[in-house]
């Protein structure tokens, strides 16, 4: 087999299918997090009553407490106290409690499968992800520069296909700059 554009370009494609389409999907569920996270679905959602809590004593160490007597044993993210609502965000758990009333909800959340793990290719740090990731990105280069050199005639990338990389690359640009 000749090393040529086309087969470098396809070889290389077909290696990687599988992880361009998982890193499709993860990018389009985190893009849409809001609406559905497949790492934090809800699993169960169940309401709790607690005596009326005085804004003044939510703390560290309330929200320790807390989340003793609710029996939740997760990693506190963040709480904070709008108005009349305290909300406490865990790991897998979110918790919101009318401070008057002491009536909220708390919710449980669980990972999607295989969905859920596939988000964690776009936000994994560990050391061996990063070198893969580079390797991917420079794969994702050979793939794109090798492609500029498949066709021929009128529909080459030096007859047409240099138009639509441009439009391709302005496009991002717009929405980068004039947009956000």
């Amino acid at each position: 087999m000749a090393l040529t554009a086309r087969n470098t370009h396809r070889d290389i494609a077909y290696f990687y299918l599988g992880l361009i389409i998982a890193f499709s999907f993860s990018g389009i569920f985190l893009n849409h997090r809001q609406a559905w996270h497949p790492s934090r679905y809800t699993y169960s959602e169940q309401e709790i009553t607690v005596a009326p809590i005085n804004k003044a004593d939510v703390n560290d160490a309330f929200v320790e407490s807390f989340s003793k007597a609710q029996n939740i044993d997760d990693k506190v993210r963040r709480f904070s106290v709008n108005g009349d609502n305290l909300r406490i965000s865990y790991v897998n758990h979110d918790v919101q409690v009318d401070v008057n009333t002491g009536k909220g909800k708390l919710e449980t959340y669980k990972t999607t499968p295989i969905l859920g793990q596939m988000t964690k290719l776009h936000v994994d740090t560990s050391k061996w992800w990063i070198y893969y990731s580079d390797v991917f990105g420079v794969a994702m280069l050979v793939i794109a520069i090798t492609g500029m050199f498949i066709e021929k005639g009128k529909n080459s990338f030096r007859s047409r296909g240099w138009k639509l990389a441009l439009v391709g690359i302005i496009f991002p640009l717009i929405f980068l700059f004039l947009l956000a």
